[in-house]
């Protein structure tokens, strides 16, 4: 009986992991495997795409702020500083939490550039899709919006072009005129834009940033007021600070406020208080102020936390929604 014959592939030439191309998801892959680009090196390459960055604004100043304004507060801008200088023709550079048709950029008749925070993106990094809307919105040419793309991999991030010591102050605004220099005559002139402001306006919470402390908002609603506070600090220690004091009965910002939980956002921790309707952002400058020096001295401690304050953390924790 004759054997089986044992067949054999034929050997292929193999390509170092540095020097292949990206191709099409179902071409044959460049380093010869045999399998289609998604099923071999386009696996790692996408992973490098999509992998979700906890803290994509780490390392920005004023990080915290950075988290509100994309999560928290409805229409604000920031003038930033780029690394190498505004290039010639463009006047400025400005961070807004939204933009007219939710385009993530624009740039103005004048040359200055807007870039939207509060955007859907297409990796997982959240800080690199800004950076390259950024980058694009400065070669665009002026009077046009920046469409929506998947940033490259290996493109910079927010860290790479923004100057590490150049002043980060939010302006809080009650409405988003700020779109157009002139609002009233880009409405007249332009019905779409008209539209668009009008329903952003209509959806906007009329919300406050605090003096006394970095990062706390406060925010009108129907039923209640309430003050959001993006903290910097380790998520742990921070949980464990919070249960100390409000065991202790110190958590609050005054008479018929409550601390009610958190949020979790772009890996910081984010407290709410209820505060009751009649408080002002100004009501709560001096609690805040009086508060930020209790959770000091909270964060401080080492100490075990006792029974009393583990029930405490328990009930904070099982009130904390992730964001994002």
């Amino acid at each position: 009986m004759a054997k089986k014959r044992t067949q054999t592939k034929a050997a292929r030439p193999q390509v170092a992991a540095g020097e292949i191309p990206v191709v099409g998801a179902r071409e044959p892959c460049p380093c010869n495997s045999g399998r289609r680009y998604k099923a071999c090196h386009g696996r790692a390459a996408a992973h490098a795409v999509t992998e979700l960055v906890q803290r994509p604004f780490e390392g920005l100043p004023a990080e915290p702020d950075w988290v509100a304004l994309r999560e928290l507060v409805p229409a604000a801008t920031i003038a930033l500083t780029l690394k190498d200088g505004l290039p010639e023709g463009v006047p400025s550079v400005t961070l807004a939490t939204v933009l007219p048709m939710a385009w993530p950029g624009l740039r103005r008749d004048d040359g200055s550039v807007l870039v939207g925070l509060q955007n859907d993106t297409a990796t997982g990094d959240l800080s690199r899709d800004l950076a390259d809307t950024l980058l694009r919105a400065l070669e665009t040419e002026p009077g046009n919006p920046v469409a929506a793309r998947r940033a490259p991999a290996d493109g910079p991030r927010l860290q790479d072009l923004l100057a590490p010591e150049g002043p980060f102050e939010p302006v809080v605004h009650t409405g988003f005129e700020f779109w157009v220099p002139n609002a009233e005559d880009a409405a007249d002139s332009s019905p779409e834009i008209a539209a668009s402001l009008e329903r952003a306006n209509e959806a906007a919470i009329p919300t406050v940033r605090l003096e006394g402390v970095d990062a706390a908002y406060w925010c009108e609603t129907p039923e209640k007021n309430h003050l959001r506070w993006v903290m910097p600090h380790a998520e742990e220690k921070l949980l464990d600070a919070l249960a100390r004091l409000h065991a202790a009965g110190a958590s609050s910002l005054g008479e018929g406020t409550r601390l009610v939980g958190s949020f979790r956002a772009h890996g910081l921790v984010v407290p709410v208080w209820d505060l009751p309707t009649g408080v002002s952002a100004d009501d709560v400058e001096k609690p805040a102020a009086e508060f930020a020096e209790r959770l000091a001295t909270a964060l401080a401690t080492d100490a075990p936390l006792t029974a009393e304050e583990r029930r405490a953390r328990g009930g904070l924790t099982n009130r904390q929604v992730t964001l994002s």
